[in-house]
């Protein structure tokens, strides 16, 4: 117990005298100490020493209202709370009415020491180090898989989960399906005639056919899919597939199998959609595959109204590599883009095939390049294009992207 002067004695009498307070709060706003189970000794001490008043249940006490001699109802509150959860680390909040803050600050700015703990440090710390003990697990200050809030008012206990996020690459090999869900607009989501109540307007998404396996091995409440950017419904996206991160929302299970569940996802959705490279990260993935700019490689196949002339076809090929064209918001994304010019860089286009009035092109563009306004010149907002350097309408007949490059 640290030293005091007389001055201090007096207060501390003073206080003993006047407010009902337990030994276990005396030790913790007098005594000085960081050991587990000293306060009420020490509390006890004090009390002898300076009164004669008899000892002040917990219940009745001022600054704790029988908080503080608590602990295994709080600890069976807590295991309750976390018995269906998969963790590895936790960290305590403890919640208190504003009277008992308002007590506690008044009298410790009145004999304030650097060896005072607070109600809320002092709970926190015994049930951490117990806990630590009894479940195996470790307090992380920093960024815990779970944090538990103790309301001591109400004696709930509230768990904030903190997201699972899941790194992959997804191939689409099918058409006809976006990357993620797509509500009604009629009913948004809720279900409506309009989408024969399934709240979406496409039957299955990329982000759905993902997200339903890792949330049932997971047994989350939620899921949010984020990709490296994305690709139109009409077009596959091929290769080594397409970066994405999924977040996993109030997991209770943290531990996954991650090639069962890829084996699962592959088998199930076999020549549609298939995922690989499945591994644990963090939340700051997210951001970085939404900020950076890969260029990408597609293959696009076209037609035109008459014959291709080969040659003419390969020197606009020639002409657009390494051009700079300007793209005014694309007629089909107006409602939703901006309206301005995009200048992007083509850094590459060779012909792959020609075949009377159909041909194929490899074309390696800039992020945010639009693909099949490249090629249809979308009636003058894309120039320049290749079916105005032709000096003939052409129309994308498929278009897939074939390779996400430094992704």
């Amino acid at each position: 117990m640290n030293k005091r002067s007389i001055s201090d004695m007096k207060l501390i009498k003073e206080v003993l005298t006047n407010d009902p307070i337990c030994d276990s709060c005396i030790g913790r706003l007098f005594g000085g100490t960081s050991r587990l189970d000293s306060y009420d000794d020490i509390g006890k001490k004090i009390r002898t020493e300076n009164c004669t008043i008899p000892i002040v249940d917990p219940d009745t006490c001022i600054f704790c209202e029988g908080i503080s001699k608590n602990r295994e109802k709080f600890l069976l509150l807590i295991k309750d709370a976390l018995k269906d959860y998969d963790f590895s680390t936790f960290l305590l909040g403890f919640h208190l009415h504003n009277d008992l803050l308002e007590h506690e600050k008044n009298i410790m700015e009145k004999t304030g020491t650097d060896q005072q703990e607070t109600l809320k440090n002092y709970m926190n710390r015994v049930l951490g180090i117990i806990l630590e003990k009894e479940l195996g697990k470790e307090v992380d200050f920093a960024d815990p898989d779970i944090m538990i809030i103790i309301d001591a008012t109400f004696d709930v206990v509230r768990l904030q989960v903190k997201s699972l996020f899941i790194y992959g690459r997804y191939l689409k090999l099918e058409r006809g399906i976006p990357q993620t869900k797509w509500f009604c607009r009629a009913c948004r989501g809720k279900g409506c005639r309009h989408c024969n109540y399934t709240g979406t307007k496409y039957e299955r998404s990329v982000e759905e056919i993902v997200a339903d396996s890792f949330l049932i091995a997971t047994k989350g409440t939620d899921e949010a899919f984020h990709g490296a950017g994305r690709e139109d419904i009409d077009v596959r996206m091929l290769g080594t597939g397409r970066p994405f991160v999924l977040e996993i929302k109030q997991p209770q299970i943290r531990s996954i199998d991650f090639a069962s569940i890829e084996k699962e996802i592959n088998t199930k959705y076999i020549d549609i959609v298939e995922v690989h490279n499945i591994k644990y990260t963090q939340k700051g993935t997210i951001a970085r595959i939404k900020q950076a700019h890969f260029p990408k490689r597609y293959r696009v196949i076209f037609e035109s109204q008459m014959p291709f002339e080969k040659e003419k076809l390969k020197k606009v090929a020639l002409t657009l590599r390494g051009n700079t064209i300007n793209q005014f918001t694309p007629t089909r994304v107006e409602l939703r883009r901006a309206r301005m010019v995009r200048k992007r860089k083509v850094y590459d286009c060779r012909v792959e095939n020609v075949e009377n009035t159909l041909a194929t092109c490899i074309i390696e563009a800039e992020s945010g390049t639009y693909i099949k306004e490249l090629v249809t010149g979308d009636n003058g907002r894309t120039q320049p294009s290749i079916s105005d350097l032709l000096g003939v309408p052409c129309t994308v007949r498929s278009l897939d992207v074939i390779e996400i490059k430094g992704a």
